[in-house]
């Protein structure tokens, strides 16, 4: 008796082996294709609400292994449909757009694309937040599932979304009905390259992982005078500039130390000449949080602040700071606890413990977030995918060098080894979601 529970726990675990090297052998059968879709995406980026080549580029894909494609889905999105028999809905998005900066990593492959923005203005053009690796990831895992489809039920919605980087691309897609047009997903997960996670890892967190974003605008009034004649003068870069010292106090006085939240002033610009005072000084802020109650109150103190300042200064009401809070702003990224843990469980088994690891919540921000904050609820993941090169980590971990950043003009992933980790923990996760 014994022995043949030996024998059967044998084959369970050689079935498993089997069924994981399965897996790596159809991911590592496609990587010249995809290192190539990879390579071609780079070199060719596109910036926000631009995407149209790109957007063609994925909806071939989907359509090339037999997804029903629609396109230009909200503005140059594609969502692409795959039925698979009764089981779960699982909607898988990548982002698709690219920044407007010059690349400067020096690789043989960098972008040398310069585009013309929405003012008329030549920018260089650059995938420096790694959507080009999402992308491909993204085909892959689709390539992947369809060739393995008679090992899971259920539908798969792939999302290709433009405009992530200005926060507006899932708001498109859902206002053009995503949710009524298409079937409402049971889940929804996406990934996103990390510049300081090695490739080969990936990382989870639970609850809030990426913070609300606001972009707010502050005008900031005086009297002009000549720069000789500063008494004539009601500065208003020295009010802008008492300005952004008070607002720092915000975070450090007003704020719960318990709580999270950035207020960041990015930009001040006011004035012509070396010999001019001006009238009017124009600051951005970007603003990071995590609770409703800590936002609502940031928003109430900038605009104590501003108009605190400006009366100290001589200006009457009329010409106190014109505080600007736009309505929409990119709500705060929820992971599912119960979906990530599965996650983590199936990226366990197909690359190892020591390659899953809990990551800490950061105040960068992302429109996935919009996917699970509709009235249907829908539990989402967002997880880091590692993609520093094992060159970069070692300069890093021996203390004399800083790792690029996303948004850097420096920053690229490690290809092959991103490419295979991503599409390995994704075809996992989905297969036991349809098999849950």
């Amino acid at each position: 008796m014994l022995d043949k529970l030996c024998l059967i726990l044998l084959i369970i675990i050689l079935s498993g082996f089997k069924e994981r090297k399965s897996i790596e052998e159809s991911i590592k059968k496609d990587i010249p294709y995809l290192k190539s879709l990879y390579l071609d995406i780079h070199k060719n980026p596109e910036i926000s609400l631009m995407e149209k080549e790109t957007s063609k580029k994925l909806a071939n894909e989907l359509e090339k292994i037999g997804f029903e494609v629609t396109r230009n889905f909200g503005g140059y999105g594609v969502v692409g449909i795959f039925k698979n028999g009764n089981g779960p809905t699982i909607l898988y998005r990548t982002d698709m757009d690219a920044l407007p900066m010059k690349e400067k990593t020096g690789l043989s492959y960098a972008s040398q694309i310069i585009t013309k923005n929405f003012d008329g203005n030549d920018v260089g053009t650059m995938h420096s937040c790694g959507h080009d690796m999402h992308m491909t990831v993204w085909t892959g895992t689709a390539r992947t599932l369809i060739e393995r489809k008679n090992e899971w039920k259920g539908t798969i919605i792939m999302i290709g979304q433009p405009a992530e980087e200005i926060g507006a691309g899932a708001a498109m897609m859902l206002n053009e009905g995503l949710f009524e047009k298409y079937p409402i997903p049971d889940y929804g997960i996406a990934l996103h390259s990390s510049p300081i996670i090695p490739s080969g890892k990936v990382g989870f967190g639970k609850g809030y992982t990426m913070a609300n974003t606001e972009s707010i605008d502050i005008k900031v009034f005086g009297q002009g005078a000549h720069g000789a004649s500063p008494h004539m003068s009601i500065d208003p870069i020295v009010t802008a500039s008492i300005i952004v010292m008070e607002l720092q106090t915000i975070v450090s006085r007003n704020i719960n130390p318990l709580d999270d939240a950035v207020i960041t002033v990015g930009s001040f610009q006011g004035g012509t000449k070396h010999n001019i005072i001006p009238d009017e000084v124009k600051l951005q802020l970007t603003i990071r949080t995590y609770k409703e109650e800590v936002r609502k109150l940031i928003h109430k103190r900038i605009k104590e602040i501003c108009n605190g300042v400006a009366s100290s200064m001589g200006l009457d009401k009329s010409q106190w700071p014109e505080v600007m809070i736009p309505e929409k702003y990119t709500p705060a990224n929820f992971n599912d606890s119960k979906l990530v843990d599965l996650m983590m469980n199936a990226s366990k088994e197909i690359i190892g413990v020591n390659n899953v690891i809990v990551s800490d919540p950061q105040m960068v921000g992302e429109d996935f977030s919009r996917f699970g904050n509709t009235k249907e609820k829908i539990p989402t993941v967002l997880y880091w995918l590692g993609t520093v090169p094992d060159d970069r980590m070692k300069k890093y971990e021996a203390g004399n060098y800083a790792l690029p950043g996303l948004h850097s003009p420096f920053y690229y992933p490690e290809i092959e080894q991103s490419i295979i980790t991503g599409i390995k923990v994704n075809t996992q996760t989905m297969i036991k979601i349809f098999n849950n």
